[in-house]
């Protein structure tokens, strides 16, 4: 349902009316109707003051008549509508709303604690005050909702770099995260200005193995990195050899070079050369 929009009587020109027609009923009325002249005047005064109506920067206002939805105003301003009309008011100012670290279960089942922020506002004053009971706990209970569905589709970390993940994600995980939290806010009549993840990390109880396993990883591909260069070295260097043209090295020599070379270049520690001073040829 499109909530309409109440054509409201600007204030200002309610009241200049009210106030001519109390002169008017002062000044033409017969004295024999004096008593109706104050009863009309009274109740012109009560329906002024019962029906005006000041909506102030960044509120909305829904309308009622004997519960029946008339409209809503969300226009700053001085208004008069029907004093029969109940009316129900509703900040339409930007918030922040910050989700507590839950506790869950990622795609792999590991267990990890996630947190996020919410920037929205609320859009459609009929859709907050009628369709749900409460609509900042609404937005509590969508957060951590759309949390929890988030994480059961994808692992904290992946391997493969290609996949997807809640660490390695970004923009991308960001962006089906407030995704899915616009579908669930448009009940309520909300805008989602930005949804962000706040917080993300391994349940305590196994963060210190999993800790382990990122430096195990990280390790593993530092020294893949040191392998890798050490060859091309070690073949820069046997090209040099052969392109100098020094024979005198035979090829168990080149060996016994390329086998001292890769130990001295892959080793975590410094080299401690050997000299062998056997006159052995």
């Amino acid at each position: 349902m499109i909530a309409p929009q109440l054509k409201a009587f600007n204030g200002f020109i309610s009241v200049l009316i009210a106030i001519s027609s109390i002169v008017f009923l002062v000044a033409v009325m017969p004295q024999s109707i004096a008593f109706f002249t104050v009863l009309s005047i009274i109740l012109m005064i009560i329906s002024l003051l019962c029906g005006s109506n000041v909506i102030q920067p960044n509120q909305g206002r829904i309308f009622l008549f004997f519960g029946k939805y008339i409209g809503s105003l969300n226009t700053p301003g001085f208004f008069w509508v029907c004093p029969l009309f109940t009316s129900k008011s509703i900040s339409l100012r930007v918030k922040a709303s910050h989700s507590a670290q839950l506790k869950m279960n990622d795609k792999k089942g590991n267990p990890i604690e996630i947190a996020a922020i919410l920037v929205w506002h609320v859009n459609d004053p009929y859709k907050a005050l009628l369709q749900v009971e409460d609509h900042e706990s609404y937005v509590t209970t969508q957060i951590e909702s759309a949390l929890r569905h988030l994480a059961s589709h994808y692992p904290y970390e992946n391997a493969e770099e290609e996949s997807k993940s809640l660490r390695c994600g970004g923009e991308l995980i960001t962006k089906e995260f407030q995704t899915e939290l616009e579908a669930r806010m448009e009940l309520a009549g909300i805008k989602v200005v930005e949804a962000r993840i706040s917080h993300l990390a391994y349940a305590p109880e196994i963060a210190g193995a999993m800790l382990q396993k990122q430096q195990a990883e990280a390790m593993i591909a530092a020294r893949e990195k040191i392998v890798e260069g050490a060859i091309g070295m070690v073949r820069s260097a046997l090209t040099s050899l052969d392109t100098q043209e020094l024979s005198y090295f035979s090829e168990g020599q080149k060996a016994s070079l390329v086998s001292n070379l890769l130990v001295t270049l892959c080793s975590d520690r410094g080299a401690s050369p050997v000299i062998n001073i056997s006159s052995d040829s």
